[in-house]
């Protein structure tokens, strides 16, 4: 069985449950726009250490169950739920409580944050998304909330490897 089906030759894809809208409908944006960040996050997760690259494969395997939700495929997977939110939370806590923030900043201070970064972004981009694709159909709020609390996550994250990188540069000879 091939991949290609051609069935989208003419700008029309396939929702899980059958329904056939254009490529460009919102809700297809919106979960590709997961796929995106899901895409991003494996290549991220190769520059982080162990415990963060395990959390980025937390976020990713849940980002299936969110993009098939997204994509009417509901019934084919746990959804996302208040635990999954405040497991993410609750790790949003931790890394405050290790990192200072006192001011903006600029991304890029290490390869591993800058693609924090860029998955920061990513995850802001669907949850806009999601946004607007709620305002025109029945999106579950867990969708929204879990995406927002990614978008905290990375970015704390971020800083925490930043930090990790100055003090490893601080503490050695130059």
């Amino acid at each position: 069985m091939s991949i290609t089906t051609k069935t989208g030759d003419n700008g029309e894809t396939s929702l899980a449950n059958g329904e056939r809208v254009k490529k460009d409908h919102i809700r297809v944006q919106t979960y590709g726009t997961v796929d995106e960040l899901n895409s991003f996050l494996g290549l991220a997760k190769h520059y982080l250490p162990d415990y963060e690259r395990e959390v980025v494969e937390l976020i990713q395997k849940n980002l299936f169950r969110l993009a098939a939700e997204l994509a009417k495929g509901e019934q084919y997977v746990k959804l996302i739920n208040e635990e999954d939110i405040e497991k993410l939370t609750n790790l949003v806590y931790e890394y405050e409580s290790k990192v200072e923030l006192n001011s903006f900043v600029i991304p890029g201070e290490t390869i591993a944050s800058a693609h924090l970064d860029v998955c920061r972004t990513i995850a802001r981009r669907a949850e806009r998304l999601v946004v607007t694709l709620a305002s025109q159909e029945e999106v579950r709020g867990e969708v929204i909330r879990y995406l927002n609390r990614i978008s905290d996550l990375l970015y704390i994250m971020a800083r925490f490897i930043e930090g990790s990188h100055i003090r490893k540069i601080r503490g050695s000879e130059l």
